[in-house]
């Protein structure tokens, strides 16, 4: 594969699910990534850990490199051990963007690709926290379904797009890593 690379398998993503399951309120706190005129992700749910300052004329231009912390990532510790263990394996130098999304089942994110700094400057990689047979990530030719615990770098340089034709939420962990 060349637009894909597994980087870990079996991580622990139970304790995150679990807290996730006990604090719903964390849902589309920040909607400016799905409610943005034209966003592919308008039919996603998100949790911000790490963003960009966002102005308060949201049509202005982000500082999309520097990112600071949300309150979910105070409220949602256990999603550290997975951003941290992640930065150590690929040797990460610098933390981007960190966001928890969710795909409902019948949803699908249409094909796009990212541009500045979360594509230019930043790796984006993704776990899966939830995701069952049926939930396909596509770059060109090539398809993933990207299970539980596993760890994948993506190429989102690189026009892709999400199916969910599951029977349930497909739930990952965007995480975007300046690597040396």
């Amino acid at each position: 594969m060349r637009r894909f690379c597994k980087i870990f398998e079996q991580m622990d993503v139970v304790p995150l699910l679990n807290a996730l399951a006990a604090k719903p309120h964390l849902w589309n706190q920040n909607s400016l990534r799905t409610t943005f005129p034209g966003s592919p992700h308008a039919a996603c749910d998100d949790i911000w850990l790490f963003f960009n300052d966002v102005p308060d004329d949201e049509t202005a231009v982000i500082d999309d490199i520097a990112v600071r912390s949300y309150p979910a990532w105070q409220e949602l510790p256990q999603a550290r051990h997975l951003v941290f263990d992640l930065m150590r394996r690929v040797e990460g130098v610098q933390l981007g963007r960190v966001l928890i999304t969710r795909l409902a089942p019948g949803n699908s994110i249409p094909e796009h690709a990212d541009q500045g700094a979360p594509a230019e400057f930043y790796q984006r990689y993704q776990i899966a926290l939830q995701s069952l047979p049926g939930c396909a990530f596509q770059i060109g030719d090539e398809a993933v379904n990207f299970r539980i615990g596993e760890c994948w770098w993506i190429d989102n340089t690189a026009p892709h797009s999400v199916i969910n034709n599951s029977a349930d939420d497909r739930l990952a962990l965007i995480v975007d890593v300046r690597t040396a």
